[in-house]
């Protein structure tokens, strides 16, 4: 097995370590899957910045290299990515040798998982040390018993369904506040694919503020061809927004000083901040202006579960599935597919993921061998 892992310390370092996992014989109630292909965005960079505080590190404990199995991993961790894999090998009753799923797994080619709680769609991975985690990322879809499954459609979904649910997420919880009084909502790093997301969602809606967009100057041409924000500005451009309006802050970068300028520059008509990404992670540290008191990061799977509870299961579903079905046509006009091969082929561009490099329209795909 070969497993990609990022240091702790600095996520810019990477490496690849191959151990015996696949080989070892399963324990009762375990199965082996193999990993098929996973997507890569600034969101598994968000992750890794925020492993130590959600647990994200927890996911997939790494394994040691087969030929340093005495080494110590605590400083290594493995991002959690989502996209598909097929069971290989099987010690349940309740699973079969190749059942296709959808879900989180680690980048790697394999990983030994726990089914529990199988129904005819689904089953929760209930392997020991994810016991305490959110539930929403230890759910795996059995994608041969989905209605209208197509494979055509895994790229898009694995891409895409991780960023818009929290699209979806954020604007059921801003319209369920009514827009916290605000009139615009000026998202932050307007090209990420979260950002346009909920973009979408925002214009769709009537009864919504309008939008602005901030981004970077080799961003702008793109966030001004998509047609959904009401304007554009660069990061230079802050003090031209409208600063007598109520305003909803969206900040996707985590940029502590470009939101110390906007607070500044906003005052009072600063009504809320929600702190969603860290796609400007190593300029995190925000400066005096900064509003803590109506800030607040924000945690797409607590409110998805609030929305599961509220609606049942399958109002949720009716609800979200219009809502992506609606931002991900919008998004297939401009998403450009690019395919990596293999673990390398990650490690080759993972730097340039990491430094907000990738362009904006760019949808990596990691093909596994």
């Amino acid at each position: 097995m070969s497993e990609f892992q990022v240091s702790k310390s600095n996520y810019v370092n990477c490496r690849i370590v191959d151990s015996d996992l696949a080989n070892k014989a399963l324990e009762e109630g375990q199965v082996l899957v193999k990993v098929d292909k996973f997507a890569l965005t600034a969101n598994n960079i968000t992750y890794a910045v925020v492993a130590e505080q959600i647990g994200y590190w927890q996911f997939f404990p790494p394994h040691a290299d087969s030929a340093n199995v005495s080494e110590d991993l605590s400083a290594w961790g493995v991002l959690p990515v989502w996209g598909f894999a097929d069971v290989v090998k099987s010690n349940s009753a309740d699973v079969s040798v190749g059942e296709r799923l959808f879900g989180y797994f680690p980048p790697a080619t394999h990983l030994v998982m726990h089914p529990t709680k199988i129904s005819a769609t689904s089953w929760i991975d209930g392997s020991e040390h994810r016991a305490a985690l959110p539930v929403g990322y230890n759910i795996y879809r059995k994608v041969a018993s989905e209605p209208g499954y197509k494979k055509a459609h895994e790229d898009n979904r694995m891409l895409l369904y991780p960023l818009h649910i929290t699209s979806f997420a954020l604007y059921d919880y801003f319209k369920s506040n009514n827009w916290f009084g605000a009139t615009q909502l000026v998202m932050i790093s307007a090209s990420s694919k979260t950002s346009t997301g909920l973009a979408y969602g925002v214009k769709n809606d009537e009864n919504a503020p309008s939008q602005v967009a901030l981004t970077s100057e080799r961003n702008m041409a793109m966030v001004k061809s998509l047609g959904v924000y009401d304007s554009a500005l660069s990061y230079e451009q802050i003090e031209q927004i409208d600063a007598t309006q109520p305003t909803l802050i969206v900040d996707m970068s985590g940029n502590g000083h470009v939101l110390n300028d906007l607070h500044k520059h906003l005052g009072d008509n600063m009504k809320f901040c929600s702190n969603v990404g860290v796609t400007h992670w190593k300029e995190m540290k925000t400066g005096p202006d900064f509003i803590k008191a109506r800030s607040e990061f924000f945690f797409a799977p607590s409110q998805l579960q609030k929305c599961i509870k509220e609606w049942g299961m399958e109002g949720f579903e009716q609800k979200s599935g219009k809502y992506l079905a609606h931002s991900f046509a919008k998004s297939r006009e401009w998403l450009k597919m690019t395919d990596v091969d293999g673990l390398q082929g990650m490690a080759d561009i993972y730097p340039d993921v990491c430094e907000g490099k990738i362009a904006p329209e760019a949808g990596l795909i990691i093909r596994m061998p």
